[in-house]
């Protein structure tokens, strides 16, 4: 088995160098199968900021499944019994959040494997392993889990080199939110010397040989991650997008009903 995030990124054909993804915030899987169909590299299915259950994990992977978007699920926190869950569940790619130390990134990877790699809780019969199908799955299933970490701090960008080193961390993602709010910058993502940082972190990351990603709200946003050298960028979430596309048109609506009034119509 091989994992399909991992050949994503190694990919050197990608239009523009770098695979574009979003966020699923929606919980719905219809949205997330639109999404796959509107022709996203990759999306993250947030179990962090959004009420996703383990099911509706199950529900919004199988919708996905029938596009060509990549899912990556992101935990809500770096617990060993959630991480067996997930994978089980059929996941294969997992961010973990807010990882500060080498320690944790080392207990991110442990979660994620099986013995003698890590303390993943063998099952015999889980989505996971397609219900018991595929051939010697706990000595394959390994290599077809990947692990992102994501450094949310200016203290977790001052380890960068020791998180991203260790074993089984195979690219790392900064989160500009959290990452602008430590750095008293809050809401103010674009701020220059967050953008600065995390600059210098694509370097960091990339020195070591190691792909990293982060998220924009806008194109714009995007296209200065991409002049920084990020490998990954998501742009918005599923409801970041429909919430703007909505107030665009009734703001062209409302305008257009006030020339139309003017006229006498």
């Amino acid at each position: 088995m091989k994992n399909p995030f991992k050949t994503l990124l190694a990919r050197q054909d990608l239009p523009g160098g770098y695979a574009v993804g979003s966020w699923v915030m929606s919980a719905s899987p219809v949205v997330a199968e639109a999404m796959g169909c509107a022709g996203f590299d990759w999306a993250v299915v947030d179990m962090e900021h959004t009420p996703l259950d383990l099911m509706d994990v199950v529900h919004l992977l199988q919708a996905i499944a029938g596009t060509p978007m990549l899912p990556i699920t992101r935990i809500p926190w770096n617990d060993t019994v959630m991480v067996k869950r997930v994978l089980d569940a059929g996941a294969q790619t997992l961010m973990f959040p807010f990882v500060q130390t080498a320690g944790e990134a080392q207990r991110a990877v442990a979660a994620a494997k099986y013995a003698p790699e890590g303390v993943r809780g063998m099952a015999g019969m889980s989505r996971g392993s397609r219900f018991g199908t595929v051939k010697d799955y706990f000595k394959v299933a390994n290599a077809a889990v990947s692990v992102i970490v994501q450094i949310e701090t200016p203290e977790a960008m001052s380890r960068l080199e020791e998180i991203a080193n260790v074993p089984g961390v195979d690219s790392l993602f900064f989160g500009p939110g959290d990452l602008s709010g430590a750095m008293g910058h809050v809401g103010d993502l674009m701020h220059d010397d967050v953008v600065k940082l995390m600059a210098e972190g694509v370097k960091r990351c990339h020195a070591v040989g190691k792909p990293v990603g982060t998220v924009g709200g806008t194109p714009e946003a995007v296209a200065i991650y991409r002049a920084c050298g990020f490998d990954y960028i998501g742009c918005a979430s599923d409801l970041g997008l429909l919430m703007r596309a909505s107030a665009a048109a009734l703001s062209t609506i409302r305008s257009q009903d006030i020339k139309v009034h003017a006229q006498g119509y």
